[in-house]
């Protein structure tokens, strides 16, 4: 089974990814993809993890994420997977400013969801209800997590709409 949930900033979607994970699986691997670049960001961090039970085991990887979710398959067979988040994924990608890297990646993790039969879910942002930004790399974010999202949903069994911290299923 795989779950797209979707929401915007603050919107409750990674507690209802977890709640969901939590509830397929008790091993559940949390695949963390965030960089922490200022002290802002490590409190977001932080508060997640301490949503996070102890038990759970977590990666860290900012870019390489098929490998990484092929290698928790793997490792811990019996666990759940959590990705948290794809937009930050994404944003990772985009700054490390090399285009054949990003294509490969995008195109490597569509290939793993293809063959994961462990449950897992994949957090992501919904940008497309907001204004035009005023950047190109903004506006290339947009683009690209807008596609990932349609890409994802596609492959995904559920697709869930965080918004307010309520569940709304948009595929089931």
């Amino acid at each position: 089974m795989k779950h797209l949930v979707l929401g915007g900033v603050r919107s409750g979607k990674s507690q209802f990814a977890e709640r969901w994970i939590a509830a397929q699986r008790d091993q559940v691997v949390y695949i963390a993809t965030s960089q922490v670049w200022d002290e802002g960001m490590a409190e977001r961090v932080a508060k997640h993890q301490s949503y996070r039970p102890t038990h759970w085991c977590t990666i860290e990887e900012p870019i390489q994420l098929a490998q990484t979710i092929n290698s928790a398959v793997n490792e811990h067979p019996e666990a759940g997977i959590i990705v948290e988040c794809c937009s930050l994924w994404m944003t990772n990608l985009l700054c490390a400013e090399n285009e054949a890297q990003f294509k490969a990646e995008c195109e490597a993790l569509f290939e793993t969801l293809q063959s994961v039969e462990s449950p897992i879910v994949l957090v992501s942002a919904e940008v497309g209800l907001g204004i035009m930004p005023m950047n190109a790399l903004a506006r290339r974010f947009g683009d690209e997590i807008g596609g990932l999202n349609q890409r994802l949903a596609a492959c995904c069994d559920q697709v869930t709409l965080v918004t307010a911290g309520l569940p709304m299923a948009l595929k089931s």
